[in-house]
């Protein structure tokens, strides 16, 4: 094999975001409402990143290579306030978000996040209903947060944890991190009521595969849900390769040998998950033996019923966890009190939204290092 080429880059240069005067010039071609892009799917997840630091340095996200000691990350004032964050939220949310996940980085490294947290879960829908209000955490900070985040108003948390073996998790997040304090963190979740807690495993073949096994024996029958996720080729500094991607067929086909799984249906619309439940003798679901799920991004795009937008740490948003390009919304509202704007811009970018790169990635060049640069997983969450 050759040696891979990690290419140092900025995801966070203004080449990458639609002046706010740009955006005001469509204000009056915005609507108010339920939206639904070009392809006819509705808005209804919004995935906030909270911050761009992370503790782990992860391959896949955040690798040494980039993330060094020298890395220079966003300075506090450019950062979106909880404030501004709530007041974007609520725009949202009356064009039909449903669903608000805290990213990062690591969203706990956050100062004063249960702030945030209080503020969102007041949010409500058109509806009157309140927000599915979840966050992702590589669970390092957990075990001493789960209470204050139920406190505060969050429902639910997805685990980053890509193995059980010490030394192979250790390997993986590259930053010597013990698994044992990741595991403390999800029982402390779940001793909360921050549940059903979901174990997000990236899949690196070559890597981790030996772990399958393991984790999913695990976490049968302690209500967790383990969602065993395909390696992406998110932006440009994981050094992707396909021969690094395990299908999610696959996955199931080596879990169902030793513990029999059968096919769930989706439990809401849009969902990126693939449902499988642990089987009885009967070869029915056990639900006290729970289920897994399997992310299949490579191999079966689901880009049809994605309904998620990203807004990034200091206010950019994006339409695609694979875009090149994302809106600068945060001028829309410093220093302006009324929303009309960013309620208008909004709704015209969502309404222009085409984005399906995992449906055309087969299309595309191999090498996009020297094309439009796609955003990173650290900079808007996965």
């Amino acid at each position: 094999m050759s040696e891979r080429t990690i290419p140092l880059i900025d995801q966070r240069s203004s080449d990458l975001a639609t002046p706010a005067a740009a955006l005001q010039a469509h204000s009056r071609l915005g609507a108010r409402g339920l939206l639904a892009d070009t392809l006819g799917r509705p808005l209804r997840d919004l995935r906030i990143s909270v911050t761009d630091r992370c503790n782990f340095r992860c391959s896949y996200c955040m690798p040494k290579e980039i993330f060094d000691k020298d890395y220079t990350y966003l300075p506090h004032a450019e950062l979106l306030s909880f404030e501004e964050i709530t007041r974007i939220a609520r725009v949202f949310v009356a064009h039909g978000v449903q669903k608000i996940r805290l990213t990062g980085g690591e969203p706990l490294l956050r100062k004063n996040l249960e702030r945030l947290i209080e503020q969102l879960a007041q949010l409500r829908t058109p509806e009157g209903l309140p927000l599915d209000l979840t966050l992702t955490t590589n669970g390092s900070l957990l075990a001493r947060k789960a209470r204050a985040l139920k406190d505060a108003g969050l429902q639910r948390v997805t685990v980053s944890l890509d193995g059980l073996d010490d030394a192979v998790f250790r390997k993986m997040n590259d930053v010597d991190f013990p698994v044992a304090d990741v595991l403390a963190g999800i029982q402390a979740a779940q001793d909360v009521g921050l549940g059903p807690v979901k174990v997000n495993m990236v899949v690196k073949n070559g890597t981790n595969t030996h772990e399958i096994l393991p984790m999913a024996h695990h976490f049968k029958g302690t209500g967790v849900v383990l969602r065993l996720i395909e390696y992406m080729d998110v932006g440009a500094t994981n050094g992707w390769r396909m021969d690094e991607v395990l299908p999610s067929a696959e996955v199931v086909k080596r879990i169902h040998a030793e513990l029999p799984l059968v096919q769930l249906d989706p439990s809401v619309a849009g969902e990126t998950a693939e449902r499988w439940g642990y089987a009885n003798a009967a070869g029915q679901h056990d639900q006290a033996a729970g289920e897994i799920g399997v992310i299949s991004s490579v191999t079966q795009a689901f880009c049809a019923d994605c309904n998620r937008a990203r807004l990034s740490t200091e206010g950019k948003l994006f339409m695609c966890l694979f875009a090149s390009r994302g809106y600068d919304l945060r001028a829309l509202i410093r220093g302006n009190p009324i929303d009309d704007d960013l309620t208008s811009a909004v709704a015209h970018i969502w309404q222009g939204r085409t984005d399906r790169y995992s449906e055309l990635r087969s299309t595309l060049p191999a090498d996009t290092s020297g094309g439009a640069r796609r955003v990173e997983m650290s900079y808007i969450g996965g």
